[in-house]
């Protein structure tokens, strides 16, 4: 049994909650839990590579960042520092003894009341991990995936903060993924309200043409994923010229390439949307350049984005 796993395979055997490492059985909220009853909470999804150097997580103090923010933004006051979840992370991927781990630290709403409004509502903060290969499968990370056009639509940011990984957003995700799998596709594609390219089910969206890089941003209802960021800034610092605007569903069928971004997609090509092929239906030249170089900088291959890096010791 590979240490820091259960019998089963399906967790490890520690996490941490509310200040203090506790045996996987042991987190566990109350059926009446506000978050349970309305997705009072926010949360991350964070990766962990086995480097050289021992495990590191990739940009976590950005990610933590992110969802203390997330939950300002749902005014959620979170009883943790933001070096605190950090230092709970470093803690939960060396109690399990990991190399390598998917990282999911949440803040949620507990029981107080079941109003709407949170009232007294204590808030608990936990972090567990586990293994999770890749998100669309290998093939689809090597040979890019399918995919289709979701009938439903992003909720547009002056309904809910875009910009917020918060928990019962995700509800929209799921209708548009479970809809895609029905279908026979790999993900789903969104549209925004005013009818361009929104994002994936849990992926921001690129496309190439005549060797530019375009993106969205906010204002086409997204969130700003941090492997978005990640890539703009390789590209740019690679001169590949980005464009951020939105984006149609014309454009990417008649762009060179195009692929998905996100800590679970990490960079995943995309070779159709609804039988249509994108490009010549496989990897693109530019894709497999941003795939390559994203790898080795968060598998520490690359010391001049080594600030990116968290060290697990």
């Amino acid at each position: 049994m590979a240490k820091g796993h259960s019998k089963s395979g399906k967790h490890t055997d520690y996490l941490w909650m509310d200040g203090e490492i506790k045996p996987w059985e042991a987190g566990t909220v109350h059926i009446m839990s506000h978050t349970l009853h309305y997705g009072s909470g926010c949360f991350e999804g964070i990766k962990c590579y086995e480097t050289d150097d021992g495990p590191a997580v990739f940009r976590l103090e950005d990610h933590i960042e992110r969802m203390v923010a997330s939950a300002g933004l749902y005014q959620i006051k979170v009883p943790y520092s933001a070096s605190e979840i950090v230092a709970a992370c470093d803690a939960v991927i060396r109690k399990n003894e990991l190399t390598s781990a998917y990282v999911r630290p949440v803040i949620f709403y507990g029981f107080d009341t079941l109003g709407v409004h949170p009232n007294s509502c204590p808030v608990h903060v936990a972090v567990a991990c586990f293994n999770w290969g890749a998100y669309l499968g290998e093939d689809g990370l090597n040979n890019g995936v399918r995919i289709t056009m979701s009938s439903w639509r992003k909720f547009h940011h002056t309904s809910m903060p875009t910009v917020a990984k918060a928990n019962g957003q995700y509800l929209n995700s799921m209708l548009a993924v479970q809809e895609a799998r029905e279908r026979g596709f790999d993900e789903a594609l969104l549209l925004n309200m005013e009818g361009n390219i929104a994002e994936g089910s849990g992926q921001n969206l690129f496309l190439v043409k005549d060797g530019t890089l375009h993106t969205n941003d906010e204002q086409s209802s997204i969130l700003m994923g941090i492997t978005r960021d990640t890539i703009i800034q390789v590209a740019g610092n690679l001169g590949i010229p980005v464009t951020i605007a939105d984006m149609t569903t014309e454009q990417l069928l008649e762009a060179d390439e195009a692929f998905f971004t996100g800590t679970a997609s990490e960079v995943t090509p995309i070779r159709e949307l609804d039988g249509k092929t994108i490009g010549d239906g496989k990897p693109g030249e530019m894709t497999r350049r941003l795939r390559s170089l994203y790898f080795d900088i968060v598998q520490g291959r690359r010391s001049d984005y080594g600030h990116w890096l968290h060290y697990v010791k």
